[in-house]
C-alpha cells in the first residue's frame, strides 16, 4: 500500500496523478466550491483513503448522503459505467466496491449514539458566541462560572445553569462589590437566551455520560480507521450550535492530546463542513482561538480540513494554514464573485500550462484543481485533477441498515441513558429547602412565643381582676417581616423555590474548552 491516499489524475488535458500524502495529511487541507461541484465526493474518497490506511476520521453528514460510507457501492448503480470510465481513464486499475466501519453520532440521539458534553466543559467564552451575548451579558456570565467554582458547583446541563444565574442575581448586591456590577436586566436575557437555545434542541447538547475523546479514535479489527458521522441535517437548522460544538469538540482535541510531532500519518482527521459558519459574526478574539487552534493541533498528529463553498469564507491568517487544496469550479457571476475567483486562484502554485482562475471557472462536475504538499511539505503545482469514484454507496442509507448498524456498533448502549448526578441545581435546591425550613421553625417559633404571652396575658387578667395594658405585659413583637428581610438566605430560599418549580421534570450532564477557551 502506499504512503499516500489518490486523489485523481486526468487524461489528455489533465496532470499528473494526485496523491494526499499521509505523512502531510496534519498539515490540513481545503475543500471548496460551488454547490453541486461534487464537494461531497470529495470528502467521501479522503474518508474512505483515511479509513483504509488506519486513521480514524470525523466528519458532519450536512445532507445526510455521507451515510453511504458504510454500504458498498452496487454495481446496479445509474452511474456505475460513468465510474468504471472514469477509473480506467485516471489509471485507477484495482477500481473495487466496499464499506468502511462506521460510528454514527446524533446530538438529538435519533439517528446515532447521543453526543453530549457539559456546561463546565463548554466554557464561557463559547457559550457567549453560543447565546449571542452581549460584553456585559458575557462580564455576567463569567461571573456566574466564577461562582461556581468558588462554590464547587458542577454545571452539567442547562438547569444547572439556570439555577446559578438565579442565585447569582438573588446576590447581585454581595458579588457585585467583588466582580463589578450584576444587572437584572443582563441575567434576564441571557435566560430568554436558555430558553431559545433549549427550544432549538440545544438542552440534548448539555448533559452525561458526556463523550469520551478516545472513541472518537476506534479502528476496527482489520486495522481499519472507524468514520465518524454526525448526523447534521437537523442540527443545521440551529447553524450557531452546529458551529459552537464542532469548535468544541476541535478545542478539546487540542487541549487533550499529547504532542506526537510529525507522524506518519495522522491520528485523527476532522472534517468541518459548512465552515463558514463558524467564522459569520464571529469576535475577533474567537478567530484567533481558531487561528491557534489550527497552528498548533498538527503537532498532536490531528489533521483539520475545512469545506466551503469559497475560500473567502476562511480567514486569511488560517486560510494560509491549509497545505492541502481541492479547488471544485467557482462561478463568477457578480463583480464580488469575480474578486474571490481571482483571489482563489492567487492562493495556488503557478502551472504554466494552464490559466488558474480560468480553470477554476471551467472545471466540471467531479473535476477540480487540486495542490497538495509533496515531499519536505513543499506546495505541489497547481493540477487539473479529475477525482476518483467512491467506492463506499453515493447517498444515504435507509433508517432500517442505520439503525442495525447502530445496534452493532462497539459504543452500544455506552451513551443511550442520561445520568442526572448532584450538581448546581440539585445543591442550590437543597440549599434553598433547608432555607425555607429555618425560616418555617423561625416562624413557627415566633408564633408559638405571641401564643405564651397571650396566654401569660389572660392568666394576669383573671388573677388580679384589674385591666391590664397589653402594651405592657406583652412582650415586643418581632416584626417577622423585618427579620425575614434581613435573612439573606430566607429571601433567597423563597425566590429560589418560586424559580426551580417551574423546572423541576429536566435532565442533566458533564464538562471547558480546556487551557485554551476556560478564562476563568
Amino acid at each position: 500500500m502506499s504512503d499516500g491516499i489518490f486523489i485523481g489524475g486526468g487524461g489528455e488535458g489533465y496532470g499528473t496523478p494526485q496523491d494526499l500524502l499521509l505523512g502531510y495529511a496534519n498539515r490540513h487541507g481545503l475543500i471548496a466550491g460551488a454547490t453541486g461541484t461534487g464537494k461531497t465526493v470529495t470528502l467521501q474518497i479522503l474518508a474512505e483513503g483515511f479509513s483504509a490506511r488506519g486513521v480514524p476520521v470525523f466528519l458532519s453528514d450536512v445532507k445526510g448522503d455521507l451515510a453511504g460510507l458504510a454500504q458498498a457501492g452496487r454495481a446496479d448503480h445509474k452511474l456505475h459505467e460513468a465510474f468504471l470510465a472514469r477509473a480506467a481513464t485516471i489509471g485507477l486499475h484495482d477500481f473495487s466496491y466496499g464499506a468502511c466501519p462506521v460510528t454514527f453520532w446524533d446530538l438529538f440521539g435519533q439517528k446515532g449514539h447521543p453526543v453530549r458534553t457539559t456546561v463546565s466543559e463548554m466554557g464561557p467564552l463559547l457559550l457567549a458566541r453560543l447565546l449571542e451575548l452581549t460584553e456585559a451579558q458575557e462580564g455576567v456570565l463569567n461571573i456566574a462560572f466564577r461562582v461556581a467554582d468558588e462554590e464547587e458547583m458542577a454545571l452539567l446541563d442547562l438547569k444547572d445553569l439556570q439555577a446559578l444565574l438565579v442565585f447569582v442575581g438573588e446576590a447581585r448586591a454581595e458579588l457585585g462589590l467583588r466582580y463589578g456590577n450584576i444587572s437584572t436586566a443582563s441575567i434576564g436575557a441571557i435566560q430568554r437566551r436558555l430558553l431559545v437555545l433549549e427550544g432549538q434542541g440545544g438542552d440534548k447538547l448539555f448533559g452525561e455520560p458526556a463523550l469520551e475523546l478516545a472513541d472518537l479514535f476506534l479502528t476496527d479489527a482489520a486495522g481499519r480507521g472507524r468514520v465518524n458521522i454526525l448526523a447534521a441535517d437537523q442540527l443545521m437548522q440551529s447553524p450557531r450550535l452546529y458551529a459552537t460544538f464542532l469548535l468544541w469538540l476541535l478545542s478539546e482535541l487540542f487541549e487533550e492530546l499529547p504532542e506526537v510531532g510529525d507522524p506518519d500519518k495522522p491520528r485523527l482527521v476532522f472534517f468541518f463542513d459548512e465552515a463558514h459558519l463558524l467564522f459569520e459574526d464571529a469576535p475577533k478574539a474567537l478567530v484567533d482561538k481558531v487561528e491557534q487552534v489550527a497552528r498548533l493541533i498538527r503537532s498532536k498528529g490531528v489533521g483539520v480540513y475545512f469545506v466551503t463553498q469559497n475560500p473567502a469564507d476562511v480567514p486569511e491568517d488560517i486560510l494560509g494554514q491549509l497545505g492541502n487544496r481541492v479547488q471544485h469550479a467557482l462561478r463568477a457571476f457578480t463583480a464580488k464573485d469575480r474578486r474571490d475567483l481571482k483571489q482563489a486562484a492567487m492562493n495556488y502554485r503557478d502551472n504554466p500550462r494552464f490559466d488558474i482562475e480560468d480553470a477554476i471557472r471551467e472545471v466540471g462536475v467531479g473535476e477540480a484543481v487540486t495542490s497538495l504538499l509533496e515531499r519536505k511539505g513543499i506546495p505541489g503545482v497547481a493540477e487539473r485533477t479529475l477525482i476518483r469514484p467512491p467506492s463506499s454507496q453515493l447517498g444515504p442509507i435507509d433508517d432500517a441498515t442505520r439503525a442495525a448498524l447502530i445496534g452493532m456498533s462497539p459504543l452500544a448502549g455506552k451513551y443511550e441513558r442520561v445520568i442526572d448526578r448532584e450538581s448546581a441545581f440539585e445543591i442550590l435546591q437543597a440549599r434553598a429547602a433547608a432555607a425555607a425550613r429555618e425560616a418555617e421553625q423561625a416562624e413557627r417559633a415566633e408564633a408559638e412565643a405571641e401564643a405564651a404571652a397571650e396566654r401569660e396575658f389572660t392568666a394576669a387578667r383573671r388573677y388580679s381582676g384589674t385591666r391590664v395594658s397589653r402594651s405592657t405585659s406583652q412582650p415586643a413583637r418581632r416584626s417577622s417581616s423585618s427579620s425575614r428581610s434581613d435573612s439573606v438566605g430566607t429571601a433567597f430560599a423563597k425566590s429560589f423555590a418560586r424559580q426551580l418549580g417551574t423546572q423541576s421534570g429536566r435532565a442533566v450532564v458533564r464538562g471547558i474548552l480546556g487551557g485554551l477557551f476556560r478564562g476563568r
